[in-house]
């Protein structure tokens, strides 16, 4: 959908006719069904803890409900309801986990470490280019991250480049470049992207 009216692709990528449109919602739906299914085998496991469960255990189970927040987060529909259920969930195993910190000042450390990073990480994936590109089954391909990038909401731009190191921003500058100059030719205006551009390259003289 984000290549709609977007001119850094091609013309033939642009276009939105009824069928994509229909293929599209059709695969929203049967990930929807398969999540909510996953979700719910999840629930179960968290339910059936014991009180003495082994810490593997939880620390596996932990990870997977973090999975399932990012998962949520780039689906269909509004899934504020299940993110809520997902962060109660979480926020019951770690009681367990603070539990059997004890009083290891390292380890509590690290605890809040651990929760400091998953309240910014669940931030980001508010912005739903963020969850798009996070997700294992990413519908954006390496080659058009930039074209998506240069005219993608602010929010999102800002948000969505917290995901790469100095070596991928500069690759994707270059990209960009050459994608930009190759439009331009074809007779586009291209300012707005043209501004983006000049945001990403200011990212690496910071």
């Amino acid at each position: 959908m984000r290549k709609h009216e977007n001119l850094l692709f091609s013309e033939s990528e642009r276009s939105l006719t009824p069928g994509i449109l229909e293929e599209a919602q059709k695969l929203d739906h049967e990930e929807l069904v398969s999540y909510i299914g996953d979700l719910r085998k999840l629930v179960g496991e968290a339910i059936a803890l014991g009180p003495h469960e082994q810490s593997d255990v939880i620390l596996s189970l932990k990870e997977r409900l973090d999975k399932s927040y990012e998962t949520a987060c780039g689906l269909a529909d509004n899934q504020s309801d299940n993110k809520a259920a997902i962060k109660k969930l979480i926020s019951v195993i770690m009681q367990a986990v603070w539990k059997g910190a004890g009083n290891d000042t390292l380890a509590r450390q690290e605890l809040e470490q651990e929760e400091e990073a998953r309240k910014l990480h669940y931030g980001v994936l508010e912005f739903s280019l963020v969850a798009d590109l996070l997700s294992p089954d990413s519908v954006i391909k390496e080659e058009e991250l930039i074209a998506v990038l240069l005219c993608e909401a602010q929010d999102d731009f800002e948000a969505a480049v917290t995901l790469f190191d100095p070596v991928h921003i500069e690759s994707l500058c270059a990209q960009g470049r050459v994608l930009l100059e190759a439009k331009e030719a074809e007779g586009n205006e291209m300012t707005e992207a043209r501004s983006r551009l000049r945001e990403l390259e200011t990212l690496l003289q910071a």
